[in-house]
């Protein structure tokens, strides 16, 4: 057996219950993948590849002797994924330059001492529009309120509902075709962290519990496809998305972010 074999109970839906003493495991993993992020943003300018952006993120797992989650998972090649505009998710790093006013999501995950710790953020090239900022605000402000449902008693389906209501009212969808997910030991696992629903349905959320939540908001419709690099994932209608993701874990009274920026830079209001 392995350890994650061992390690806590699993519930009746398929959800790993874990010990007090892994949340410790999976501060140390979120706070590494957070640095690296807090790292690369001051080459996130007009002018500079995407690949060269995950080049310097492959060097920083090297330097900090910790393992990539995302080289070698399914074939995937490079140590983050980089989604540009109207990319969802799941962008692969290539030649493509930034140009000023592109807006971005990058996406990492580090595995330290067997924790897998799994976060993205939006930067920008240059200058933000208005449209662009106020997409990002929502996307981000749309996690915070889910992250403000996570508690014990409460269900995934009070998370979904409470990024749902708040992307709507603003007149943005939420992507429907990706999801969050549980980790710890492993990279995904149950449950699926749905950003859309009703409230009262779903798992009832436990202490012990560790999973993402990273809603995708597009400034049109929800819908999108799937590029012939079968990885790539773009709006159909060709609008602007933006995508915050943090790892967490339910705690007694509330939830414990593992993957807040050290240095205050998870939000791109950090250039004002």
């Amino acid at each position: 057996m392995t350890l994650d074999e061992t390690r806590g109970r699993i519930t009746r839906d398929g959800i790993r219950i874990y010990e007090d003493a892994d949340f410790a495991g999976m501060r140390a993993a979120g706070r590494v993948a957070a640095e690296i992020l807090d790292a690369v943003v001051p080459l996130v300018q007009p002018g500079v590849m995407t690949e060269t952006l995950d080049d310097f993120i492959t060097e920083e797992v090297k330097r900090r002797g910790v393992t990539s989650a995302t080289i070698g998972y399914k074939g995937y090649r490079h140590a983050s994924c980089i989604s540009v505009n109207h990319v969802v998710c799941h962008g692969i790093p290539g030649p493509k330059l930034l140009k000023d006013g592109d807006i971005l999501n990058i996406d990492v995950t580090v595995i330290v001492d067997g924790w897998f710790g799994d976060t993205s953020r939006m930067y920008v090239a240059g200058e933000l529009n208005r449209k662009a900022e106020r997409l990002i605000e929502v996307t981000h402000d749309a996690l915070m309120k889910g992250i403000e449902a996570v508690k014990p008693g409460n269900t995934f389906g009070d998370i979904g509902h409470a990024i749902q209501t708040y992307v709507e009212a603003n007149r943005m969808s939420v992507v429907r075709d990706f999801c969050g997910h549980g980790l710890g030991r492993v990279f995904h696992a149950p449950p699926n962290v749905l950003h859309y629903g009703r409230p009262g349905t779903g798992a009832v959320l436990e202490e012990g519990m560790f999973f993402t939540i990273e809603p995708m908001v597009n400034l049109g419709r929800p819908e999108t496809k799937i590029l012939a690099d079968d990885w790539t994932a773009v709006t159909r209608d060709k609008s602007l998305s933006a995508q915050f993701e943090h790892s967490v874990g339910v705690t007694a009274t509330g939830c414990d972010i593992f993957t807040l920026s050290p240095a205050g830079l998870f939000h791109p209001t950090y250039r004002r």
